[in-house]
């Protein structure tokens, strides 16, 4: 049975993807304060109507904000420490860093956050008191969980609820009582900082659509091992006896890898989620669109078949795809909802036909654009500029690609001289050329990574799939990184292409 979804109606707009952490200021990391409000500001100046991030959730192992600690919770690392009662900023580090050190940062700030956490309890008036009540109890379906969760990874050292003691590891309801009993104190402190946190990207989205701006989230499809909602919810999930993955996400064998990826997270138990109406999802959905205005969803190609390994297996090469829900999970989540789907990877008509029947906007990167068939450019390829249909989201390049600049510095004399055609520039200005050639487009939506505008190369790289423990999601903009006559060329750009919103 095909039941179509009604397809959205876009403005075309311009957007910048720049992700909080990832602002200039003090204290070793971006945050919701000042300086995300300047950011904004000047990017608006510039014709941007939309700013994408990607997932806000606390970060566990790798700092990946793709393998969060929760797929509800923020990140308290994001909040403007200064603003808070009792902040005590003599132990934080005031530069304005090139790189997050997470470890410095987590040290110090969670430090600095907790004393104020302390201090709010202590102190708070009684509106105070009443507002962070009443946010606890519209939370409570992830917030409780969540709070003690962080409590026993501080308990037990380990983010991994599979390693803990039995009782806790099975949330036995009498363990879980009597931790949530003794560790009261501490689990009030967790849900002061989601109050703090969420409070301040409540003014910082208020703030943007203010400006006329609309904020593109990211939900990733799948969950971390190490994360509450496994711990919680284990039923929704491939896990084996000891709540470990039993079979794990990742991707085949292809051209970039003789081996697939593996990428570790649990696989979706699909027939349990569809039991009560694909519930936990739609919890999950509406509580992003609590966040920003618009979801991308991540790995969209996943709900309908995604590549699911063994436990055990040395490469993703022993995998096999794996049918996804398809088209019952998002006519359970509603209709017409503001959404993008990533559909990048390996395509098939099945997806197509996924994406088709959604009506969702699927996305195009231009570096993916450039093939050469004997010698000649590859006019098949539906990411080329004037391929593009109107019901697109179309990117330079995205936080898994190299900087524009980077990867065209790369290129064989061959592409580069294809490429100095196409767009007509030489070497110096191709990275301007390509973003206009995207803003002159049909597409819809054009998102810019500041990366680019700011004409970055490898330094600039925010993620290199499929390594850990490298600097992946630490870049941070410098503050003149994206000069006035930057912001100049992209304003003129977006007014005469007709993205600026006016």
């Amino acid at each position: 049975m095909a039941y179509d979804l009604p397809m959205m109606k876009h403005q075309r707009s311009c957007g910048v993807l720049l992700h909080p952490i990832s602002f200039y200021g003090p204290h070793g990391i971006g945050c919701l304060g000042a300086e995300a409000r300047e950011i904004l500001n000047r990017f608006r100046q510039a014709g941007v109507t939309l700013w994408q991030i990607l997932p806000l959730g606390p970060t566990g192992y790798g700092d990946s904000p793709y393998s969060a600690l929760s797929a509800f919770a923020g990140n308290e690392l994001l909040i403007d420490v200064r603003t808070l009662p009792g902040a005590d900023l003599s132990a934080l580090d005031n530069r304005d860093t090139q790189r997050v050190d997470y470890g410095v940062v987590r040290q110090q700030k969670m430090s600095a956050l907790m004393l104020c956490a302390d201090t709010f309890i202590a102190r708070a008036g009684t509106a105070e008191r009443r507002e962070f009540e009443a946010f606890c109890r519209r939370n409570a379906f992830w917030l409780d969980d969540y709070a003690l969760y962080r409590v026993l990874c501080e308990v037990h050292n380990d983010t991994r609820p599979f390693m803990w003691p039995r009782p806790e590891a099975r949330r036995q309801p009498q363990t879980i009582e009597k931790l949530t009993a003794r560790h009261a104190a501490q689990i009030q402190r967790w849900k002061v900082l989601q109050f703090f946190f969420r409070r301040q990207w409540d003014a910082l989205h208020a703030y943007a659509n203010s400006l006329g701006m609309k904020i593109i989230g990211d939900i990733p499809i799948f969950c971390a091992q190490d994360s509450v909602d496994v711990w919680c919810n284990p039923a929704l999930f491939n896990l084996d006896k000891n709540g470990m993955a039993d079979k794990i996400a990742g991707v085949p064998p292809d051209a970039f890898s003789a081996t697939g990826q593996l990428w570790g997270n649990p696989t979706y138990n699909w027939p349990e989620h569809e039991k009560d109406g694909f519930a936990w999802w739609k919890s999950r959905m509406t509580q992003t669109l609590s966040l920003v205005d618009i979801v991308r969803i991540d790995h969209f190609r996943g709900f309908e078949a995604c590549w699911e390994v063994p436990q055990g297996a040395e490469t993703a090469a022993a995998g096999h795809w794996v049918k996804g829900p398809g088209m019952k999970l998002f006519k359970a989540l509603g209709r017409n909802l503001p959404v993008i789907a990533e559909d990048l990877g390996i395509i098939t008509d099945e997806v197509r036909e996924l994406l088709r029947q959604t009506g969702y906007p699927g996305m195009a990167v231009l570096q993916f654009a450039f093939w050469l068939r004997d010698g000649k450019l590859e006019q098949k390829n539906a990411y080329l500029p004037h391929m593009l249909d109107s019901n697109i989201v179309a990117y330079t390049g995205t936080h898994d690609n190299d900087t524009t600049r980077s990867w065209y510095d790369w290129q064989d004399e061959a592409t580069k001289d294809m490429l100095r055609r196409y767009f007509q520039c030489p070497d110096s200005d191709i990275v301007w050329q390509m973003i206009r050639t995207l803003l002159m487009s049909r597409a819809d939506y054009v998102i810019i990574p500041a990366q680019d505008i700011a004409g970055l190369g490898q330094e600039g790289r925010m993620n290199q799939p499929s390594t850990v423990g490298t600097s992946n999601w630490s870049w941070r903009l410098r503050r003149d990184d994206i000069r006035d006559w930057m912001f100049e060329r992209l304003r003129e750009m977006n007014s005469l292409y007709g993205r600026d919103g006016e």
